[in-house]
Parts: C-alpha cells; structure tokens; sequence
C-alpha cells in the first residue's frame, strides 16, 4: 500500500515540477519581458480565437442535429398520418363488407321467410282440402249404410 501512494505522490511532483519548469523557462527566456508578454497575449488571442472557433462549430453541429431532429420528428408525423389513413381506409372496407354481408343475409333471410310462408300456405290448403275430402267421405259413408 505504501508503494502505491508513493507511485501517486511521484507523478504528482513530476507534474509540478514540469509547471513550474515551464514557467521559469517562459521568465528566464532570453527575450525581453515585453516581448514575452506580447507572446503571452498572443497566445491568449490566439487560445480565444480557437475557443470561439470551436463554439461556433459546436453551435453549428447543435444546429445540424436540431435540423435532423425536426425531420425525423416531420417523417414521423408523415408516417403516423399515413397509418390512420390506412387504418380509416381498412376500417371503411370492412364496414363495407359487414353491411354487404348483412344485406345478403338480410335478403336471404326474408326469401327463406316468404318460402316458408308460401309452403304453409300450400300445406294449409291441402290440410283443408285433406279435412273436406275426409268429411266428404264420412258423410258418403253414413248415408249410404241402411240399417
């Protein structure tokens, strides 16, 4: 364990022995201090400039993705238009085809009632016709016995 906060401990003198060598390179530069502070700003103009170039192309890709988020968000909408549009149309037909389902069963319904009705009618006039022979037999049959 000691010898890993030791190995931490290192590298953080190494680090800042590094700063702080870099520092004293830039004071003891064999330039002149203004010369050195003109360099100093340059650099800090030219870090500025980098940083506002680098806001700028973040602002723009922002924008791009802002721009594909709209269209993807158009598409969908399109889309999602598109499927109730299928769905009323599949709605529509087969609601048609339930009311011609029930037309057709609705006319077949009433020709089986009317055949119904004519076969009871042919079946009550043969009934009557069966009862008036009958009674037509049974009074030919008393009369014709004398006792």
């Amino acid at each position: 364990m000691a010898d890993n906060e030791g190995g931490a401990s290192g590298l953080g003198w190494f680090l800042a022995g590094l700063g702080i060598g870099a520092l004293l390179g830039v004071l003891y530069a064999p330039k002149a201090g203004k010369e050195t502070r003109e360099d100093i700003a340059n650099g800090a103009r030219e870090a500025k400039e980098k940083a506002a170039e680098l806001v700028e192309q973040g602002r723009q890709k922002a924008n791009e993705y802002v721009e594909q988020g709209k269209q993807y968000v158009e598409q969908g909408k399109q889309k999602a238009a598109e499927l109730v549009e299928e769905g009323k149309r599949q709605a529509t037909a087969s609601i048609d085809k339930g009311r011609e389902y029930y037309e057709k069963g609705r006319t077949q319904w009433t020709q089986y009632v009317e055949k119904g009705k004519s076969i009871a009618t042919e079946q009550q006039a043969k009934v009557s016709a069966a009862a008036d022979a009958a009674k037509e037999a049974y009074v030919n049959t008393t009369v014709e016995t004398p006792v």
